[in-house]
């Protein structure tokens, strides 16, 4: 049987306001919910969606040996319109650049979503979610 992970911890300290200085480890970042002095508890989330499901692309597709030579991806999130304030829809479309083939980037999106990105599978399951990639080669 393998070793169990430990569990993921943080804490917040309240500094003054809506802001709070966060850690988890070695990773600090203050966190605003207003958004001005650092990134708001959604923008937070949604960083924490596309980089999880960036860094999983970008290593199945280094694993494949596809010649990637840089990614991007951009987040749109729709929200409830009322409290809570929830994400209703969100898209990712990702910018990858050098000569990937289209099938490579579809599979390794598909991965993400359905077996790795442990962000993704974290959220409410009736959040629609459409993800499109173009490349630039």
């Amino acid at each position: 049987m393998a070793d169990a992970t430990p569990p993921l911890t943080a804490e917040l300290l309240w500094s003054d306001g809506l802001r709070f200085g966060a850690t988890s480890g070695p990773a600090a970042v203050v966190v605003d919910g207003d958004g001005a002095a650092g990134p708001s508890p959604m923008q937070l989330a949604a960083f924490a969606l596309a980089g999880c499901m960036t860094a999983d692309v970008v290593s199945i597709l280094e694993k494949g040996r596809h010649p990637l030579t840089g990614l991007r991806v951009a987040f749109s999130g729709e929200r409830a319109p009322e409290p809570p304030r929830r994400f209703l829809r969100i898209m990712l479309h990702f910018h990858v650049s050098g000569a990937v083939p289209g099938e490579a980037v579809e599979r390794a999106i598909a991965l993400s979503r359905e077996k790795y990105c442990s962000v993704w599978h974290s959220m409410r399951p009736d959040i629609a979610f459409v993800t499109s990639f173009d490349i630039h080669p």
